[in-house]
């Protein structure tokens, strides 16, 4: 079959299920950490297609790739110098259809990591962007005056630390940037950038995505008459979206993001991806109004299918009651919203070691994820259990983590290469001769696929049985949900079409009994996964148990 007309059968397929999405579970890929097919020490999207017969073996509805589009690397891929094409590093157009079609083979979505709220300062728009105040492309990022002393417009905060406005000495203006200052931001009120951006997004539809993974999705838009942001009660603090050590937790962010314009483009954008069937989840980056927004960018039929706010990928444990308070808060913002779960990715430490979960725990965790209302993002080599790997400064490539260490370590721990057998670089590069681009942990090596694998008591075989449990109950992925913590006990209720599934997980250490009347029976799949329920009507768990049953 030819790469359109395989393209055109995936358009067909997702219009026959245009709400494929909803309950799905979705594997994320950093693409530099994954699988180098070309020994050179980085992965590359080759490297990708090859291990894709992994991800399909868990079960999981689709793959979502960080960045690979061309880059200067300064923010690894986050910084897009050409929308259009591949970075070098990573392959070529070719490799990602052949990627796709694989991909496509094997049953699997594939979604791609779009970064349209800022640019490199490579990007051509860019250059051209700063060399007057007069060129076509002038306006196409936010520039701004001085204050009459020389100081930068206003108060606004980058998350990587310091003012979010550079100096530019051509233009003798400032211009903002959110993140780094290699990372200048696109100015939405422009109609071009909006038109242009929306061009890209149908250029990677025309090429066979199923959709995205929206980028920083409520920074698309500042206020266009730049107030200062009000500073933030000490109370509301917290580090879900920056570390404690940098001061952007400081501010409330009122007016450098989460405009109402952003609702517009959305809107636009949705209408791009509609003929093509594709879904988006976009990333919420705010720590105090999350949920909110996400109900916002989520709600009818015209803007995203899904967003994930930073609730679960938190840094302290998330106990019975708080998991319990998220959803009902959800369900009082949101409740036409749909959100999608997460526990790790690419910018926070692994759950298991930021939880500091036992192996108990852990499987607990993911079968909780499994149950929850939403769909799901699983990070690479969590199904293996893999904690966060220590990387020694002199190796350390996140500029985050180089700014703030040591009181902020960065994200490399969370980034280092896939280990797929316990030989030479953990069979991530097929030149042993070649030095990965973030070392190797050796802690991770006993627990590599190949170690795993063919193991019915391993993380991996378990990873595969809560995925399974959810395809199995439809109620699970789709229903109705209702959730209550009683102590350390969460009890989940999920319902759909008659059909009733009850899920219990203790949460904590000791013994728990819950009474939970007539009529249920354990799940099919609840003894695989560990579940005991003992007597009848009654459930005994003991520390991390958890039980599961219908009617």
């Amino acid at each position: 079959m030819n790469m359109k007309a395989s393209i055109k059968g995936a358009i067909q397929a997702r219009a026959t299920n245009p709400d494929w999405w909803r309950g799905a579970v979705i594997y994320q890929v950093y693409p530099r950490s994954y699988q180098d097919s070309s020994g050179d020490g980085v992965g590359d999207l080759a490297g990708i297609a090859q291990r894709l017969d992994h991800i399909a073996s868990l079960g999981v509805d689709g793959v979502w790739i960080s960045p690979f589009f061309k880059s200067p690397m300064k923010d690894f891929g986050y910084d897009v110098s050409d929308y259009r094409d591949v970075d070098p590093m990573f392959g070529s157009l070719e490799d990602f259809d052949a990627l796709i079609a694989r991909a496509h083979e094997l049953g699997l979505k594939v979604l791609i990591d779009l970064v349209l709220s800022h640019t490199s300062d490579q990007h051509p728009w860019f250059v051209e962007s700063r060399t007057n105040r007069a060129n076509p492309k002038a306006d196409w990022y936010v520039w701004a005056e001085a204050k009459p002393d020389g100081t930068p417009p206003n108060n606004w905060l980058s998350i990587f630390g310091g003012s979010a406005w550079e100096w530019d000495g051509a233009r003798m203006q400032y211009y903002l940037h959110n993140f780094l200052t290699s990372q200048p931001d696109l100015n939405f009120h422009c109609p071009e950038v909006q038109e242009e951006l929306l061009r890209v997004a149908e250029f990677w539809l025309e090429r066979g995505v199923d959709g995205f993974r929206l980028d920083t999705i409520n920074f698309y838009v500042h206020d266009k008459q730049l107030r200062d942001n009000p500073a933030l009660d000490p109370a509301r603090r917290n580090s879900n979206i920056a570390p404690a050590v940098n001061p952007y937790n400081w501010q409330d962010h009122l007016y450098s993001k989460n405009q109402p314009e952003n609702l517009a483009f959305l809107e636009k954008l949705r209408g791009v991806m509609k003929p093509y069937g594709a879904a988006a989840v976009g990333e919420v980056g705010d720590a105090q109004r999350g949920l909110e927004i996400l109900g916002e960018y989520t709600k009818g039929e015209d803007r995203m299918q899904m967003c994930y706010a930073f609730e679960l990928l938190s840094q302290n444990i998330p106990s019975a009651a708080y998991i319990a308070e998220t959803m009902h808060h959800l369900e009082d913002v949101a409740a036409e919203g749909w959100a999608c779960w997460a526990f790790s990715n690419h910018d926070v430490p692994r759950h298991i070691s930021r939880w500091h979960l036992s192996d108990e725990a852990a499987r607990a965790y993911v079968v909780l994820m499994m149950c929850l209302r939403g769909s799901a993002c699983l990070y690479q080599g969590e199904e293996l259990g893999l904690p966060e790997a220590e990387v020694a400064f002199e190796d350390l490539q996140d500029p985050y983590g180089i700014q703030f260490w040591p009181e902020f370590k960065g994200r490399d721990g969370c980034r280092t290469p896939m280990v797929w057998d316990a030989g030479v670089h953990g069979g991530f590069s097929q030149g042993n001769e070649a030095r990965p681009w973030l070392p190797v942990s050796p802690e991770h090596l006993p627990k590599s696929v190949a170690e795993q694998e063919g193991d019915d008591a391993s993380m991996l075989a378990h990873y595969r049985r809560a995925v399974a449990l959810r395809k199995a109950h439809e109620a699970l992925a789709t229903g109705a949900q209702k959730i209550e913590a009683e102590d350390d006990l969460l009890v989940i209720h999920r319902t759909l079409e008659g059909r009733e599934v009850l899920a219990l997980f203790h949460l904590g250490e000791g013994e728990v009994v819950h009474e939970m009347g007539e009529g249920w029976s354990a799940l099919q799949e609840a003894g695989a996964l560990g579940a005991v329920a003992l007597g009848e009507g009654r459930v005994t768990l003991g520390p991390w148990g958890f039980a599961l049953m219908g009617r």
